[in-house]
């Protein structure tokens, strides 16, 4: 039998209440800038980066994909059209391919076919620039950062404002890169140890969907350590991979969950895992998840909170457009109502404010039951 992990963290497991019935295991929960403030600026660049740590955002959380020589850079996807300008670049043309990758057919232009020299000759640009047309204003600005460029401005930003700033490092495709010869773990920590991150009091976490690169870097660091879900009927794609029938509906049971302890620090479920929507889209009633998770001593942080109506319960859109601002600041108040101890968002400046909130009113109810 596998030995259970022992829990580390940057913060104390101590449950302290906020605004609603459950408590988290944090004394005040996270507000993680979904690959920087994304909401405002093309994600995965500097400048998204940056835009988050001035709102006042605890973590920024970024994915890391492979280049050619071995590289980690940060982006979403496995592919580049998306995001950069790779396409309109008639001198990678001849680049374009297609691949299969978690098993799912891809045509395009592919981090792992390029070299970081020529991923550095692409600029970034909004992924989403009909319902974000605000950040697509900053599209050519700012190329595509490496995970060492990333960990070195976060630690220039944390030592310029006094605080320090966290990273929460999500691994992309890691079975995939596993079997091109091009592993994330070894570059990962590799890039950890030159910035002195390698110790288990850095703001840092290390997550992944995929189980097998996880149990991996639990032998090998002692950071801490999150297992995405992705919803219900999804699976992992190194257990599809494995033949392994289970999917993430199965590691959310406690059973799960207690699978999970072996190996991790925490969970970051999608967020209708722990705000189950009905059949109209609307969200009511928590699940258990964020309870029995804390029973295990694993932390929750949910993902990802967006303002705009497309992205939100149908209870919390706000008029009839669907990229028109919606009431996300109430989804937010709802995570954090049912316990979890991050939200994970693309407008954190949004979640620090219900976050502002919830939080003097957890102080109100200490003072008042100690009167």
């Amino acid at each position: 039998m596998t030995e259970t992990r022992t829990h580390v963290g940057p913060q104390s497991p101590t449950a302290t209440p906020t605004r609603g019935l459950t408590p988290s295991l944090v004394v005040t929960p996270a507000v993680v800038a979904h690959r920087g403030a994304s909401g405002h600026r093309p994600e995965h660049t500097l400048a998204a980066y940056r835009t988050a740590i001035r709102m006042g955002a605890d973590d920024i959380e970024l994915d890391l994909v492979a280049t050619r020589d071995g590289v980690l850079v940060a982006r979403h996807d496995a592919e580049l059209s998306a995001t950069t300008d790779v396409a309109d670049r008639p001198d990678l043309a001849h680049r374009r391919t297609t691949r299969t990758i978690d098993g799912a057919t891809q045509h395009g232009w592919f981090v792992q076919d390029l070299t970081l020299a020529e991923v550095k000759t692409l600029t970034a640009r909004e992924r989403m620039p009909l319902t974000r047309p605000h950040s697509a204003l900053h599209d050519g600005a700012e190329g595509v950062p490496t995970f060492d460029e990333v960990l070195a401005m976060v630690g220039a930003e944390s030592a310029r404002r006094g605080r320090t700033v966290g990273v929460m490092v999500e691994l992309k495709h890691a079975a995939h890169h596993d079997r091109i010869g091009l592993p994330l773990d070894d570059p990962l920590l590799r890039d950890l140890a030159r910035h002195g991150l390698d110790h288990p009091w850095a703001r840092v976490t290390l997550m992944a969907f995929e189980t097998a690169i996880l149990r991996r870097l639990a032998d090998r660091t002692r950071l801490p350590i999150v297992q995405l879900l992705d919803l219900p009927h999804q699976r992992p794609a190194d257990l599809v991979e494995a033949g392994d029938p289970r999917t993430y509906g199965d590691l959310v049971t406690p059973a799960g969950l207690a699978g999970i302890d072996e190996y991790a620090d925490g969970i970051g479920p999608h967020k209708s895992l722990v705000l189950p929507r009905d059949a109209d889209g609307r969200i009511g009633e928590p699940s258990t998840l964020v309870r029995d998770a804390h029973r295990a001593w694993l932390t929750v942080h949910a993902w990802t909170v967006r303002a705009e109506n497309r992205f939100l319960p149908a209870n919390l859109r706000l008029g009839t457009g669907p990229d028109a601002a919606g009431d996300m600041a109430a989804e937010v108040a709802a995570l954090l109502d049912a316990g979890v101890d991050g939200v994970i968002t693309d407008h954190p400046e949004l979640a620090l404010a219900v976050r502002r909130q919830s939080v003097a009113a957890g102080a109100g109810l200490l003072a008042a039951a100690g009167r």
